[in-house]
């Protein structure tokens, strides 16, 4: 049987009092740039931006070790396992401008493994913060290292970043890369079949 799915709805909750707060600082920045506050194209944007930046920024009210650790599974396996493509968006803390691109994790478990699902959510925690990448790559990895306790974890994550392509040097083409490794990640051999596995199109 098919389901109607007009009957589905998400909503999305934001605390009024905050909401409020960050409603009249967008409005002071608007006019501070030489904005009609009260123009039609303009009046509810102040709104749309104080809920737009909570939920750029909600993982700051989030715990990504619990998130591990709610889908925590006891399992014999010890080969890698690995999430690649995994989207990522955040904003810089420089500049406040988005960067965004790929995530691949790898992890080699020992003694217990995870729900692959919650991998993404891990980067999502971390990204939906104002960051820096070299510091989202590190918060990843020791995340899982820290919960999992795996034989190794390894990360590398592609991103281009709009304060580069849309001020300063402006080069549209550029792409930052960083990449951490872990336990038996730091070995030449285990490394590169990663990089190598990340690289492919097996899929």
């Amino acid at each position: 049987m098919i389901k109607d799915m007009t009957m589905y709805k998400k909503t999305e909750t934001y605390p009024e009092e905050l909401t409020n707060d960050l409603m009249e600082k967008f409005q002071s920045i608007l006019t501070g740039v030489g904005e009609d506050v009260n123009r039609e194209g303009l009046v509810k944007t102040p709104e749309r931006a104080s809920k737009a930046i909570q939920y750029l920024t909600h993982g700051y009210n989030l715990d990504a070790a619990e998130i591990l650790r709610g889908a925590m599974f006891k399992e014999e396996y010890s080969e890698m396992v690995i999430v690649k493509d995994i989207e990522l968006y955040s904003l810089c803390e420089h500049h406040m401008l988005p960067f965004f691109g790929k995530a691949h994790v790898a992890y080699i478990p020992n003694g217990h493994i995870v729900g692959l699902s919650k991998i993404p959510r891990v980067i999502d925690v971390f990204a939906r913060r104002l960051q820096v990448q070299e510091r989202l790559t590190h918060e990843v990895l020791h995340c899982i290292e820290d919960t999992l306790k795996p034989l190794g974890v390894a990360i590398v994550i592609e991103a281009r970043h709009m304060c580069m392509m849309m001020r300063g040097v402006q080069k549209q083409n550029s792409v930052t890369t960083t990449s951490a490794f872990t336990g038996e990640f730091e070995k030449v051999q285990t490394r590169n079949e990663f990089l190598s596995l990340v690289n492919s199109n097996l899929h």
